[in-house]
């Protein structure tokens, strides 16, 4: 026997070294262990994620307001677009503002009784639908039906080369694809604002005055009395501000869409989930301007 070949371990002895020990592979469906590089690498995507996209939404604006004063002006394509969000939406937007506005009056009143406060139903009913629950919920009413089909559509265009198809053909994509649904949004959401506040109203004071008992002439007169313009004027003018977010957000992640059919889900998710924040904080931002307070 050579005196090369490795004797056996005796009993009891741990064996090899662990520096010289085999390194166990992963198992299937394990995986392999990060290195500090890697988690650094990922930690700094996660902080630096949130600035790139700001970053792609600002240019996504920008081009977006360069080419809606160029022309040539496409009025068929916005028209097509006001029908899709605007009509379109018109039965989800009522459906949910009835509910929301006889929801809202029985919980005020149920409050309100407990100090004899039920009158000022019609009045808070008012003010809370025209300026934060009305644009807040169309907008997001909006997001969920044609903010997803716009980024889903706009998905499906760009894995199929179809954007790069109008490129070819001299077309510019921002102007023909983003510009008539940026503008559609901004119009057609403070319309259906107002439709929303109307049958919210009526929801809340077919519930108050039919079934819970409010005397009708008090609910309407408290509403008239503290419901002003600039009330309505505040709402309008998140809803102006939700409608061009909602498709810019819509467009910005359907338009850079990768990924095949996996991809176009993905985005038609990442659309929703953050038109869904950006409505709540711009809500806030814009409140506070408009009060001049909260912010500083």
């Amino acid at each position: 026997m050579s005196d090369e070949t490795a004797a056996p371990a005796p009993p009891g002895s741990a064996g090899p070294p662990p520096s010289k020990r085999p390194k166990k592979a992963p198992e299937a469906g394990e995986e392999a262990p990060f290195s500090l590089v890697e988690l650094a690498d990922r930690g700094a995507k996660a902080a630096l994620g949130p600035f790139a996209e700001l970053g792609m939404l600002a240019r996504t604006l920008y081009e977006t307001i360069f080419w809606l004063l160029r022309p040539p002006y496409r009025f068929r394509l916005l028209v097509e677009q006001l029908e899709f969000i605007g009509v379109g939406s018109i039965f989800l937007v009522t459906l949910t503002g009835f509910f929301v506005g006889a929801v809202l009056g029985l919980q005020l009143v149920d409050g309100f009784r407990q100090f004899g406060a039920e009158n000022q139903t019609g009045a808070v009913v008012g003010i809370a639908m025209a300026r934060e629950m009305g644009p807040v919920f169309t907008a997001l009413m909006v997001s969920s039906r044609a903010g997803s089909a716009m980024t889903t559509e706009l998905g499906s265009m760009r894995v199929s080369d179809q954007i790069n198809a109008l490129v070819v053909l001299a077309v510019n994509p921002v102007q023909y694809l983003i510009v008539p649904r940026v503008l559609a949004g901004v119009i057609a959401v403070p319309i259906l604002t107002v439709l929303f506040n109307v049958v919210g109203m009526t929801g809340a004071y077919l519930l108050c005055v039919e079934v819970l008992g409010i005397d009708p002439g008090i609910f309407l007169g408290r509403m008239q009395w503290l419901v002003d313009w600039p009330d309505v004027r505040q709402g309008l003018i998140k809803a102006a501000i939700f409608g061009g977010t909602v498709s810019l957000i819509a467009c910005r992640q359907g338009f850079h869409a990768t990924g095949g059919a996996a991809g176009v889900g993905r985005a038609t998710n990442r659309s929703v989930v953050h038109n869904a924040i950006a409505i709540l904080v711009l809500d806030y931002l814009i409140t506070a301007i408009i009060l001049g307070q909260g912010l500083f």
